[in-house]
């Protein structure tokens, strides 16, 4: 998912806002971004005096970049229905009338959906993990609580946290309409206090999914580190570790929320009690386990 509140801040960064048609997903990605701007470059040289071998290279690079995503989502297993329906759903929706009523306020975006690949990389993690029981940390609309439910077996459990009253609904709506909805609870609070009240009640997963807001990460990784709220051999995948390029890009091309995954990236990195990979997949993921 990609977050909130970078997602109105990248535009004020290293990257021009265009002019698109309403619900029309804008990249995201490092790759998408990085595509959109070789897109850029090259209709910019169909003007210019350059050289043959230049625009050659140069459309070259495009389509190594361009043809990626495409042939990720074609490899990979395709996505349920309900995941698909959830999926459209969500692109349909209106999200710019829809805000939280806590005290930050939270923009929402048909960008936050963990989509196809990475709903489908969730799933592979858990059937080969066995995992029984698994806490989400941030769940918008649903879609890789849905994924993760379907790989679960019967008596399965994903206990999804959530900030937004409306975006949960939104999501118990999509659930009904699958036979795996049923293994969803949906937690409606800030994370850090359902995450509290779980450790407190002795509540204990297999893979615990961090997709939430970006400032919080480091916060909720110490928490699962320091309780029993992720087992001896759990593991935690954490989302949008390479958030549009911005942590190895140079500081001064940071929104917040990039700045926020350059600390947390490099408190994973020298954190002597975890051992991870970062995964550049859609906009990053990060798998972490104990030592």
């Amino acid at each position: 998912m990609v977050s909130t509140a970078e997602t109105s801040e990248v535009n004020t960064g290293i990257y021009s806002s265009l002019n698109k048609p309403k619900k029309t997903a804008r990249p995201v990605t490092p790759l998408g971004i990085l595509v959109q701007q070789l897109e850029h470059i090259l209709n910019t040289a169909k003007t210019e005096s350059i050289s043959t071998e230049f625009k050659t290279s140069l459309n070259k690079a495009y389509h190594l970049a361009a043809g990626i995503d495409p042939y990720l989502e074609d490899c990979t297993t395709s996505e349920s229905k309900a995941l698909a329906d959830l999926n459209q759903k969500t692109q349909q929706e209106d999200w710019s009338k829809h805000f939280d009523d806590g005290a930050t306020v939270r923009a929402l975006e048909q960008e936050m959906l963990s989509g196809h690949v990475e709903g489908q990389l969730l799933k592979m993690l858990v059937s080969i993990s066995k995992s029984k029981r698994v806490l989400e940390i941030g769940m918008f609309t649903g879609y890789s609580a849905l994924a993760i439910a379907e790989a679960l077996p019967d008596d399965g459990c994903v206990i999804a946290c959530e900030v937004d009253e409306y975006v949960s609904r939104f999501a118990l709506d999509c659930f009904a309409a699958s036979p795996h909805g049923k293994k969803i609870q949906v937690k409606v609070a800030p994370a850090i206090e359902t995450m509290g009240k779980l450790a407190k009640a002795g509540e204990s997963f297999d893979l615990v999914f961090i997709d939430a807001d970006k400032g919080g990460y480091v916060d909720y990784l110490n928490l699962l580190l320091d309780t029993d709220l992720l087992a001896s051999d759990g593991f935690i995948c954490v989302d949008n570790t390479l958030l549009q390029g911005q942590p190895y890009l140079p500081k001064e091309q940071r929104t917040a929320n990039g700045e926020a995954i350059a600390r947390f990236n490099r408190f994973v990195a020298d954190d002597p009690r975890v051992e991870q990979v970062l995964i550049p997949l859609r906009d990053g993921v990060t798998i972490i386990r104990r030592k």
